[in-house]
This record gives C-alpha cells, sequence and structure tokens, in this order.
C-alpha cells in the first residue's frame, strides 16, 4: 500500500515515508526477503481476484441500471473505488522487490494520493447508502422524489470531498534520489514537517473512520428502535414463513454488513498509522516488527477491496428482490385504488338518479 508508513530522519527533521520504499534504504537480510516475496505473491492474488471481481460487478451493474433502481449508482461507484484501489498494487509489488522507484515524481503524487481517494470514496458512498435506506424506511415518500441525476450528482460531489481531502498529500511529496553503494536510488519523499503531517494525519482518521462511523451508527441505532416496532411487525402480521426476513431488511444488513467490513479491513491500518507518528516516531520498535506489522496491515486493507465483490453481489440479489416486492405492492396499491375509484364513481351515479 502506497501509503507514509515508516520513520526516517532526513536533515534532522522527522518524516515518515512507505514502508515498501524505506526498504531500499535498509541492509537487505534474508527474513526482509522471504517477507517480500510473501507480501508480493499474496498482493498479486488479491489485486486477480478483487480485480475480476470488481468487474465483473461493473459489467452487472452496468447491465442491471437499465432496471429502475436506487443503489445501483452507489454500488458501481463502490466497484469503480476498488478497482482503482487495487490498481496500485502492482506499483507496490514492483517497489518492494525493485527497492526503488521507476514510475516518477507524477506517479508519486498520483500514487500516492490514490489510497486516500478511494478510501474516502468509499466509505462516504457507505455513508449516503446508509442515509438512503434510513429515508426509504422512514419516510419511503422522500425516495420516490429523487430523481436518477440528483443520487450522479451525489456521487460525484462525493468524489471531489475524497480528491480534496488528498489534495495535500499529491502537494507534499515529492521525487528525490540519492546515492547508496555507487548505486542511484529513488524515494517519494514527503515534504511535511512532523507537527503538520500529524494533524493532517489524525483529520484523515476522523474523514475516513471516525465521523462516517458516528453517523452510521447514528442511522442504524434508529433504524433499530423504530424497525423492530413498525416494519417488522407488519412482516410478521402476513403469516409469512418463520425464519425469512423481509427484503428491505436484508438490504438493510448487508449494507451494515459491507461498512463493518471496511472497519474491520480499515481500522488496524489506521490505528497503526496513528501510532507511528505519535508512539513510535522515534523508533521504539525494531526495523523487522515495523516490517512485519506493515505487512499485516497492507495485505488487511487491500483484502477489503477482494471481499466486497463478493458482498456486492449479494446486496445486489437482495435489492433486486426488494424492488420486485415493491412493483408488486405498487401494483396492487395501483389495483385496490382503481377499484375503489370504480366504486366510488358508480355509488356517486347511483346517489345521482335517486
Amino acid at each position: 500500500m502506497i501509503i507514509l508508513a515508516m520513520g526516517t530522519r532526513v536533515n534532522d527533521s522527522a518524516v515518515f515515508v512507505n514502508a515498501s520504499l524505506a526498504l531500499s534504504e535498509t541492509p537487505v537480510s534474508s527474513q526482509d526477503t522471504v517477507i517480500t516475496f510473501l507480501l508480493g505473491t499474496v498482493l498479486s492474488t488479491m489485486f486477480l481476484v478483487g480485480t475480476a471481481g470488481n468487474v465483473y460487478t461493473l459489467v452487472v451493474m452496468n447491465i442491471a441500471i437499465r432496471v429502475t433502481g436506487t443503489m445501483y449508482v452507489y454500488i458501481m461507484n463502490l466497484a469503480l473505488a476498488d478497482l482503482l484501489y487495487l490498481c496500485t498494487i502492482p506499483f507496490v509489488v514492483c517497489t518492494y522487490f525493485a527497492k526503488d522507484w521507476y514510475f516518477g515524481d507524477i506517479g508519486c503524487r498520483v500514487l500516492f494520493s490514490l489510497d486516500f481517494i478511494t478510501m474516502h470514496a468509499s466509505i462516504f458512498m457507505l455513508t449516503v447508502m446508509s442515509t438512503e435506506r434510513y429515508v426509504a424506511v422512514l419516510r419511503p415518500l422522500d425516495t420516490f422524489t429523487r430523481s436518477r441525476h440528483y443520487r450522479r450528482a451525489v456521487t460525484c460531489a462525493v468524489w471531489l470531498v475524497s480528491f480534496a481531502l488528498s489534495l495535500p498529500t499529491m502537494i507534499m511529496i515529492e521525487l528525490r534520489t540519492s546515492i547508496r553503494d555507487g548505486i542511484e536510488k529513488r524515494i517519494c519523499h514527503p515534504t511535511w514537517q512532523m507537527t503538520a503531517y500529524k494533524a493532517y494525519l489524525t483529520v484523515l482518521f476522523n474523514t475516513c473512520i471516525l465521523a462516517p462511523g458516528c453517523v452510521i451508527g447514528y442511522l442504524y441505532l434508529k433504524l433499530a428502535r423504530t424497525y423492530w416496532t413498525s416494519q417488522t411487525t407488519v412482516f410478521s402480521s402476513s403469516k409469512a414463513p418463520s425464519g425469512t426476513k423481509c427484503p428491505k431488511q436484508k438490504v438493510l444488513y448487508m449494507i451494515f454488513g459491507i461498512v463493518l467490513t471496511y472497519w474491520a479491513c480499515f481500522v488496524p491500518f489506521w490505528l497503526w498509522q496513528l501510532l507511528s507518528v505519535y508512539y513510535f516516531e522515534h523508533g521504539k520498535l525494531s526495523h523487522k516488527t515495523m516490517v512485519c506489522v506493515n505487512f499485516i496491515v497492507t495485505c488487511l486493507a487491500y483484502s477489503n477491496s477482494c471481499i466486497n465483490p463478493f458482498l456486492y453481489t449479494l446486496l445486489t440479489r437482495n435489492y433486486q428482490e426488494y424492488l420486485r416486492d415493491r412493483q408488486k405492492s405498487g401494483i396492487g396499491f395501483k389495483k385496490r385504488f382503481h377499484y375503489s375509484s370504480q366504486r366510488s364513481v358508480s355509488s356517486g351515479s347511483h346517489q345521482f338518479t335517486l
């Protein structure tokens, strides 16, 4: 993962660089070689599996988007964010093995910021989806007034905000070269002062984990308080088979499952980043420990983009079931409305003839 993770000292000021890039400045041991090979193998497998799954999701969504539905735009953008995130893997693997940076200054700026863009886009999109489902349950009439253009505008706003939050990373980095044992090595070097970097990383933790978590948690707590007293009661009174769940309830569960998966994969990574700058800044951990921990959180974070396509498939099926149920309810409502209208007209005609 092309994220700031390990510490070095340049010109007596502490800066943090990617663990994979830092390997080029440290002696290569046999253990480092094993870790590099293992990480390259695992990440390459994740890249193949995750890319295939997300491309499949995009293809299916591109076909299914022609069907009426509100969440297809969001699911497509989630899959796109995962796909962009996975596209950084080949650059990480190449850097781990070559212990050098071959992608230039622009590559530094784009690839380092792409992680933050896709992370924020994913969690913001999940927050929007949770809000939409909350509105659909508590105020269902409001969802009918929102057009597809409105949802596309929301997704554009999500990407713009995500880009704005990652812009400092894109600006505050540069490509530097150094000579080691007569060999020129290139490295993407942050130009942050440590105080500013700590503040920025803390802001990103709040925007990527804490703030969306509070919003989503609040929405689902309100849903838990109201849903079981209204929707579940109505569903159970229809004499449905035991053990079945309302399609709308399944959709809510699946969205919350995707959110929990995101937190499970990214909270360890963000905690490691904060510990690196606030507690382990002065080399309290050995190089081997830093590399191993970075290996774990890197694989865990990338695994989220490999798991998501399977969750998106389940979510899509449950959502299609929910749409079919809603369409049937709408047809039934129209028939009842048409029948009651005919009776009213007939009754009014009869009274008029009398």
